[in-house]
């Protein structure tokens, strides 16, 4: 769908030069070969097919490039269920994003792919019943640090060798490049300057964005004054565009070494991070820039960029719906310990050899295990259906002291993908749960899967009598994108 200024599509949508206003930004996505598309050509036209990557693109033209996640439920198909439906995908994604960047006091310390959300501050603009297009809500939420936050300062050492003496006289330097000129000195300069690393790094995120900052949508005294601010700041330079990730660790460094307060540092580190993450995807347009004009002298000016940001899906999904179920097995007892410990991602040992050599492991993502007291006959256990309730298998090895055990209670895999029936679960996701089931011992596993309504409920899944038995409970996990949640409350029996 397009606006004035924005084309919206989906993941794995198929765009033809037809879905552009002009045909020039159709044909510069073809030459940049973008991994996130797929370049076919069928019936005599040249087809992008996108990949599982939602996020954002700046077109040569000026309109912006929206990839919105590929619908989890069925649409009317109409002008206005259309719009409804990117409205609502919007929403729930700058849900999934604020909530993956906040990192509340309630949510798992160290989650997978964090280092692709980390980035962001805990405190953000609430989600406006208008929902804006993602490049708007990124360059809100840029902004807002930026306004918040002041440009630091530090001392930097500059040799000058000029006809007037500043500073501190380098004698060896002195006798070795102006002995047939000795009206000239060579003196050492420290200068207060605010162009450290990190300040430049910032500054050209902030030239990145500036084309999305409207008049109509960000105060144009805010606007002035975030500028005016930043003005005398370096942006990067060609050379140093391709060495951003050094840079960045280098800025990192130097900005912990600088006289600031714990907020002041907060501050900076996040600005510093969210421009890193920007800068990122930068990269890309600037060496195919590069290659499509290699017939040109080489140019020190500044490259042509244009925002580029794209956020793996199943990444991002994987990591929100695991930061969403840690909460809620955020459960204690009455001592107030916690009663349930989550793993992500472990890799573990699933089949060995007779020597003993590992032929395959195994790797969940999530795993959540459950403190029991193991003299304890009336022990609590988190479970979705009594009549389904598995018994448990100490292993004394996870012991927290004499009295108690871990217990693998859930073995958790999260799949994007959209099942409309639950015929539709792959044979390789059901090899899969029962797989975990056999290896971790676990009471229940759960297969999550998105939808976008309240209506589809778990499905137990069991297996023909005929079958070996599984003492887990099998479990198809619908999860909300609306909500955040799956379909059912879980409370403690």
């Amino acid at each position: 769908m397009r606006t004035n200024s924005v084309i919206t599509v989906f993941e794995h949508q198929r765009l033809t030069v037809t879905d552009f206003l002009q045909a020039a930004d159709f044909a510069w996505l073809v030459a940049q070969e973008f991994t996130v598309f797929t370049i076919k050509r069928q019936r005599g036209q040249w087809q992008l097919k996108v990949g599982h990557y939602i996020g954002i693109i700046m077109l040569p033209s000026g309109m912006m490039l929206e990839i919105l996640p590929k619908t989890v439920a069925s649409m009317q198909d109409t002008h206005s269920a259309q719009q409804d439906n990117i409205s609502l995908t919007r929403h729930w994604v700058q849900r999934m994003l604020t909530d993956l960047i906040s990192g509340g006091s309630d949510s798992p310390s160290k989650m997978p792919h964090n280092k692709n959300f980390g980035q962001f501050s805990q405190h953000l603009t609430p989600l406006l019943n208008q929902t804006p297009p993602l490049s708007q809500w990124l360059a809100t939420q840029f902004l807002q640090r930026l306004s918040a936050y002041q440009p630091s300062k530090h001392y930097q050492t500059q040799v000058y060798n000029q006809s007037r003496l500043q500073g501190k006289l380098l004698i060896k330097e002195q006798m070795r490049r102006n002995g047939a000129q000795p009206h000239k000195f060579v003196s050492e300069v420290s200068m207060l300057s605010q162009d450290m690393l990190s300040n430049r790094l910032i500054k050209s995120a902030l030239l990145l964005l500036t084309p999305l900052f409207n008049a109509n949508l960000f105060p144009k005294p805010l606007l002035s004054k975030t500028v005016i601010a930043w003005q005398h700041v370096t942006a990067l330079n060609p050379h140093e565009w391709r060495q951003l990730q050094p840079l960045y660790l280098s800025a990192k460094h130097q900005l912990r070494s600088q006289p600031l307060t714990q907020q002041q540092l907060q501050q900076a580190q996040q600005l510093l991070e969210m421009a890193y993450w920007l800068l990122q995807g930068q990269q890309a347009t600037i060496n195919a820039s590069s290659s499509l004009h290699d017939d040109k002298q080489p140019t020190q000016s500044t490259p042509q960029l244009r925002l580029c940001l794209l956020i793996n899906m199943n990444q991002a999904f994987e990591q929100w719906a695991s930061q969403r179920i840690a909460i809620l097995f955020n459960q204690r007892d009455e001592h107030a310990q916690p009663l349930y410990q989550t793993l992500y991602q472990p890799r573990d040992v699933w089949l060995r050899d007779d020597s003993g050599q590992t032929c395959l492991s195994i790797q969940p993502d999530v795993l959540i295990y459950h403190m029991v007291n193991k003299y304890d006959e009336n022990k609590k256990n988190i479970l979705l259906n009594k009549k389904h309730s598995p018994h448990i298998t100490s292993n004394d090895s996870n012991s927290k002291n004499d009295n108690h055990v871990l217990q693998c209670s859930h073995v958790i895999d999260i799949k994007w993908k959209h099942l409309a029936q639950t015929r539709d679960i792959s044979a390789s996701d059901a090899y899969q749960l029962t797989s975990y089931a056999q290896a971790y011992h676990a009471e229940q596993v759960w297969l999550i899967y998105p939808v976008t309504d309240h209506k589809r409920q778990p499905v137990l899944l069991t297996q023909a009598k005929y079958r070996v038995n599984c003492h887990a409970g099998l479990w198809l996990m619908p999860f909300n994108v609306l909500t955040g949640t799956v379909n059912q409350l879980l409370s403690i029996e």
